[in-house]
């Protein structure tokens, strides 16, 4: 069993960042590196045994956007994954992860949650091609493709790891219930992409509601299995605030349930916590 991480913005706003921007997470390679290096040493020290890296924005076309050259936008590409690698090598073990978010974290217009796409599959490959190249040569351990939303979006990842024949990756999709992905594929079909390939080490489920993922978990085959859920809570778009409370302990329990159903790595998403990983380690320490 691994344990993952879980909510990298959500503690980085805990620790007292303001995220409210397009780039998210990965304003704060521009801002406050120091403080993602801090982040990942908390997750750590929780029990995590993956460090995944602030990156999920961090495209060079958003870069741009913002005003700086490419290469500058790629210098903080990389930095993500360094600053990762440091927090490892402080705490003296663990592997890190380069996150690929979907092409919609770049919208940021919500398509990361619908796989609405106005690119198909050979525009899709064309967007994630530079910074993929970018972190298959940062010094990650392995790329962790989340939140993919869409079938064609998961194809065009497939196509570039067949670019990078020496990179490893795990494949995690965003899903609308317990048998589709958010563009409405069976999660069995789309799992089934990276079922013969060597190079991908899992297949699974993350930034998706718990109490989808037991189901979900029976549906992917040919490969181990990920969970790794947000905390349960809803997003209220209209007054901009998370409803519901998710309780860690009940997390940890639900994750160690979503272990004994054969996930092989579990850890959290949006709004999970230090946390919420530190009740997954003792609850897979004492089930």
């Amino acid at each position: 069993m691994v344990i993952l991480d879980g909510g990298l913005a959500t503690h980085l706003e805990a620790l007292g960042a303001d995220l409210r921007d397009e780039l998210w997470s990965a304003r704060l390679l521009l801002e406050n590196p120091s403080l993602i290096r801090r982040a990942h040493l908390d997750y750590f020290a929780a029990g995590a045994e993956v460090a995944t890296t602030a990156s999920y924005q961090a495209s060079i076309p958003a870069f741009v956007r913002r005003g700086l050259g490419a290469d500058e936008a790629e210098k903080l590409i990389v930095l993500s994954v360094r600053l990762a690698v440091e927090a490892r090598d402080l705490h003296g073990t663990g592997t890190v992860a380069a996150s690929v978010g979907p092409y919609g974290a770049y919208l940021a217009d919500g398509s990361e949650y619908t796989g609405d796409y106005d690119l198909d599959e050979d525009g899709l490959a064309d967007w994630h091609r530079e910074r993929w190249h970018i972190l298959a040569g940062s010094g990650a351990d392995l790329l962790a493709c989340e939140t993919i939303p869409s079938y064609a979006e998961a194809r065009a990842l497939g196509r570039l790891l067949a670019e990078t024949p020496g990179t490893r990756a795990w494949v995690s999709f965003s899903c609308r219930d317990g048998e589709h992905i958010n563009d409405g594929t069976p999660i069995k079909d789309a799992a089934a992409l990276f079922a013969g390939n060597p190079q991908v080490i899992a297949v699974g489920v993350n930034c998706t509601a718990p109490r989808h993922v037991p189901s979900l978990i029976d549906r992917i085959e040919g490969k181990p299995v990920m969970a790794y859920p947000n905390s349960g809570e809803t997003w209220d778009a209209v007054n901009r605030r998370w409803l519901g409370l998710a309780d860690p302990d009940e997390f940890g329990a639900a994750a160690a349930g979503w272990s004994a159903a054969g996930a092989a790595f579990v850890g959290g998403c949006c709004r999970t916590t230090p946390e919420h990983i530190r009740q997954i380690r003792e609850h897979l320490r004492t089930g």
